[in-house]
């Protein structure tokens, strides 16, 4: 029998001074300590911080998909 899925999403946004990799992970890490069942994400938005003629962080915004719970 196929199992079906209710899905949600949300926003949010990650930085680091490393990577725009890095920005994922740290977001997604910090998303993780509060939202069970994630299963994807989406990059909508990449942007960065310029210091001294230099990239500065790098800032990513992702939308978030993870699964609600079985009723």
């Amino acid at each position: 029998m196929p199992t079906h899925h209710s899905y949600k999403k949300i926003e949010l946004v990650g930085s680091s001074p490393i990577s725009i990799e890095d920005a994922i992970n740290n977001a997604l890490a910090e998303c993780a300590k509060s939202i069970r069942n994630m299963d994807w994400f989406e990059v909508v938005e990449t942007r960065g911080h310029i210091a001294n003629g230099k990239v500065g962080h790098y800032q990513v915004t992702l939308k978030v998909g993870f699964r609600l719970a079985d009723s």
